[in-house]
């Protein structure tokens, strides 16, 4: 890439970090007071990375760089946001941080309607963006491919019908099975020591905390201020033990992944997400997904990984464990037993909840459901789906925080990163050995590195396709995942 396109590319992500620092405080420490005037000043960043890209000096720098790669991705940026209005992207950042905040005040008091009309209007936002962007099959086409290039609202369809085709089955038979015990999971866990547990459970999975830092938050999530500052958070809850451990695993999934970008691709184009406007090493939602799902399910609920920390889990809490045996919290953590929670859920009816939240964002774009039903559409569904009764809806519609942010579009990628982890995992076993037997003595180095050199150092470099592709393995085949469902559950039983 030439020095010129390489500087203008530096600058555009220096502000894209300003922008994720700024989203950070705001859903970490920021006072409520301040919702308004952040998502002006989100907003005016948003443009100006904007006016950035569409700047006639980053044209030109990309012409004089010819099929470099680099450039390749930056005209696909600029070709993204002349389709999209500059008032269109200014009014969906000002409103994020402004309906962050009713979704917080609303799902404390379990009230759909404080949060009704911001829905409403990221819906109406949503599809102007996909009109402006142009689709010839569905309005959610546009959305989607902003997080996951490549897929429709058809592709996505064909694959989640197969996936719940083969789920369900097994959930059946899953459910016909004696309950492990689990009373021990809702004792009292002071938050602080849930902290440091969590803090200790991610150094020693390679999170690097010279370059990060472990914080609170509503709703976990990890965040990057390029590879040299990754960011992570959890939440405590005092009465569910397993929200914070695999909570803070799931994020250091993420972090492993931002940590671990190529360094050369600092501050570049490949690890700049120039079309969803972030500073993101990740090359799309599902493949940043497969990374954390990987850790928190593959390697997390894993025996031999609590055959090596379970001890010091007991010891963070004496009390609370001193009658609960190794096994039995084993069972527990992996048991079969649908919720209301996604980031509750047991892996078997995970992705029945991604689809429920699928269902309705589709239904909301091509208009065939209005916001205002969308509470008890998820109550139906819920119950039909899971056997699962939904009783305010805090633990109903409320409960992600991706629709206030305008995230239209991006649960998808949970399933797909679910089975892009199931793909990994299976070529591993096939062709690496070793890491299968490391991680039955809790050492997860050598699938560090091998997901470093498979996943992580490309950063944006290469698609998930491409990825997956070097491995001989194709995107969105369901088989890898749904054998892997099929041996644990049979397993577990």
């Amino acid at each position: 890439m030439s020095d010129d396109l390489n500087a203008r590319v530096g600058r555009l992500n220096d502000v894209l970090c300003a922008v994720n620092t700024l989203n950070w405080d705001a859903r970490t420490q920021m006072p409520s007071g301040g919702a308004q005037t952040r998502g002006h000043q989100v907003a005016t960043l948003m443009g100006i990375a904007r006016e950035m890209i569409l700047d006639r000096g980053m044209q030109d720098a990309v012409d004089a760089a010819g099929d470099d790669p680099a450039a390749v991705a930056v005209q696909e940026a600029i070709n993204h946001h002349t389709r999209l209005p500059a008032e269109l992207l200014r009014a969906q950042a000002e409103h994020a941080t402004v309906a962050g905040a009713a979704w917080a005040q609303a799902r404390e008091t379990s009230d759909f309607a404080l949060f009704q009309p911001h829905l409403e209007k990221v819906v109406s936002l949503a599809r102007e963006s996909a009109q402006a962007l142009g689709y010839e099959g569905h309005p959610y086409d546009p959305m989607v491919q902003i997080y996951e290039p490549g897929e429709t609202a058809a592709s996505l369809g064909a694959f989640f019908d197969t996936l719940r085709a083969g789920i369900l089955p097994v959930l059946d038979a899953a459910r016909g099975r004696p309950a492990p015990r689990t009373d021990f999971l809702y004792r009292d866990y002071p938050p602080e020591l849930q902290h440091r547990f969590a803090a200790d459970t991610a150094r020693a999975l390679g999170y690097d905390f010279d370059r990060g830092r472990l914080d609170t938050a509503v709703h976990p999530f990890e965040v990057s201020f390029t590879r040299n500052d990754v960011r992570i958070t959890s939440r405590w809850p005092r009465n569910y033990l397993p929200m914070s451990i695999f909570g803070s695993i799931h994020e250091v999934g993420h972090a492993l992944y931002e940590q671990g970008v190529d360094p050369a691709h600092t501050r570049g184009a490949f690890a700049t997400d120039m079309i969803g406007l972030y500073a993101v090493g990740g090359t799309s939602f599902g493949m940043h997904e497969s990374q954390s799902r990987l850790l928190e399910n593959h390697v997390g609920r894993s025996p031999a990984f609590w055959a090596a920390h379970f001890a010091r889990l007991r010891d963070t809490f004496p009390q609370q464990l001193a009658d609960v045996s190794e096994a039995e919290f084993v069972a527990a953590i992996n048991r079969v037993e649908p919720g209301p929670i996604r980031v509750e859920a047991d892996e078997l009816t995970y992705d029945l909840h991604i689809m429920l939240r699928v269902r309705i964002e589709m239904a909301l774009m091509d208009g065939s459901l209005a916001v205002a039903d969308v509470a008890q559409v998820w109550r139906e569904a819920m119950r039909d789906d899971l056997g699962v009764e939904i009783t305010d809806d805090a633990q109903g519609c409320l409960q992600d925080v991706h629709w206030s942010s305008g995230y239209i579009g991006s649960f998808p990628t949970y399933t797909i990163g679910n089975a892009t982890a199931a793909q990994l995992m299976a070529h591993f076993d096939a062709t690496k050995p070793d890491i299968r037997a490391a991680l039955e003595r809790a050492d997860t180095a050598p699938l560090r590195a091998a997901l470093s050199d498979s996943v992580w150092q490309h950063g944006r470099a290469r698609s998930r396709a491409q990825m997956l592709g070097a491995l001989g393995a194709e995107a969105n085949d369901p088989q890898p995942y749904l054998s892997y469902l099929k041996d644990k559950f049979t397993a577990v039983a």
